[in-house]
């Protein structure tokens, strides 16, 4: 018997055991006992509740793929490309910052209407508007739609148990595939318009909203009708504690102060300093063990792709492309399939020391850096398993940074940390930009201008 879908332990110590594989050419190692071991791996899933965090990851990242993939064409080939990055990411930086602190007033079905009409807008902004102002102006209300719902669904996965995690990346792994190939599908080999294009892509939220009203089960979020209650006194000195144990086994239990689909009881003022106390104590928790790797592995893995993986190029006799142009999108995909594979992971693999991966990743830009600078690597393949090895670092810390909080926190605390814990994949993207804007010329500058007007 399935159990419900709010059923979850209620620490790290009851959580999944370990899943694996039998080894290639063992005897153990059968089609049958393959089917078995992946079975048993989705044991207690609920499909409704997959399948609507699936499609919430992967709509929700689409579209700001989708406006990267268009920046040459949004600002041409005289501004830098990070200009369209810095736009797509410092307001998503914003509302994680600030939202945390108030989010909670606002109704979950609410906030799915808000963030589906923020992209709407949005991208026909950025469609019809010829001037560039306007159409960056676009992009930043599509940006505070993604950091919304970056936030609203990475906390909402609180209520359904331990498979929404894994199905939300498996679902941003994959917007990055999708958004890049919608897009070079429907220019290149449709060869419809790029104001058409970004016009029809617009209409994408649309399905968020199919996913939560008719797909996603409501039954964990209509429990919790009283919303945030008053904070007691005491519980401004017991931030760092769990909830107590009479509400452990309980998802819905466990939640009883959390943010829910229906409107909360309005807090009087001590009462909202008081929670303002607990929120920001309990940020600075979550900032050595959980931000801070997660920030590190953003700056070095978008430093790549958008300040040195535009110069890393070699003779077209050296490329399997007829076009210079064609190495830049190549790089994205290979770094995307990277993504969506490790996000994708953890049913079956589980990484709980989230700093070596970030600092591998780390290395991977100073390598890459150093070959920009003084060209030692011979093969652009090589160039090709350096990005797909990127990607792999990248979505592996993703993923298991918000996995780890739902196996170590609880309630209200678990609620909070997961939403406040995105503000440092967009920070970290917004330092690659700004890091990115003196990179990639210094690098054009560095090959004598060689390279300059390729990409």
């Amino acid at each position: 018997m399935t159990p419900p879908v709010h059923a979850l332990p209620s620490s790290g110590s009851q959580s999944r055991p370990t899943f694996s594989l039998p080894v290639p050419g063992t005897p153990s190692a059968s089609l049958s006992v393959y089917k078995a071991r992946l079975k048993a791996a989705f044991i207690g899933a609920n499909p409704r509740v997959c399948t609507a965090f699936f499609l919430f990851g992967l709509i929700n990242n689409v579209l700001y793929v989708i406006i990267l993939s268009a920046a040459l064409d949004l600002v041409g080939p005289d501004i830098p490309k990070a200009v369209v990055l810095l736009a797509d990411v410092v307001p998503s930086v914003i509302m994680k910052l600030i939202s945390p602190y108030f989010i909670h007033a606002v109704p979950y079905r609410i906030r799915i209407l808000i963030l589906v009409a923020l992209s709407f807008v949005g991208m026909q902004l950025v469609a019809w508007q010829t001037e560039l102002p306007q159409r960056l102006f676009g992009v930043v209300l599509a940006s505070i739609s993604s950091g919304l719902g970056e936030l609203s669904f990475l906390g909402m996965t609180h209520f359904y148990g331990e498979f929404a995690i894994p199905f939300w990346g498996s679902g941003t792994g994959a917007a990055g595939l999708l958004g890049a190939f919608l897009y070079v599908c429907a220019t290149s080999w449709i060869g419809m318009s790029v104001r058409a294009s970004l016009m029809t892509f617009g209409f994408l939220p649309v399905i968020m909203i199919i996913a939560f009203f008719m797909v996603l089960p409501q039954a964990p979020l209509k429990g919790q009708r009283r919303g945030y209650e008053p904070l007691v006194e005491d519980d401004v000195g017991s931030d760092d504690e769990n909830i107590p144990g009479s509400e452990e086994g309980s998802l819905m239990a466990s939640s009883m102060h959390s943010s829910s689909a229906f409107p909360p009881a309005r807090l009087g003022k001590e009462d909202w300093v008081q929670s303002l106390k607990i929120k920001l104590g309990r940020t600075r928790k979550l900032f050595f063990p959980f931000m801070l790797p997660l920030l590190l592995v953003y700056i070095a893995e978008y430093t790549i792709n958008q300040g040195v993986a535009p110069t890393l190029l070699y003779t077209l006799e050296k490329m399997p492309f007829a076009h210079y142009r064609d190495a830049y999108p190549m790089y994205g995909t290979v770094y995307q399939i990277g993504v969506f594979i490790s996000r994708s992971s953890t049913p079956f693999l589980r990484v709980r020391k989230l700093y070596p991966p970030a600092f591998l990743q780390c290395i991977n830009l100073a390598v890459l850096t150093l070959h920009a600078m003084y060209d030692f690597i011979p093969s652009i393949w090589i160039i090709f398993a350096i990005i797909f090895w990127e990607g792999l670092l990248g979505g592996l810390v993703y993923v298991n940074t918000f996995a780890e909080i739902t196996d170590t926190m609880e309630g209200e605390e678990r609620e909070f940390s997961l939403g406040a814990t995105t503000v440092s994949d967009s920070a970290g993207i917004c330092v690659a930009g700004l890091i990115s804007m003196g990179l990639e010329p210094f690098f054009v500058w560095l090959a004598g201008g060689k390279r300059k007007g390729v990409l």
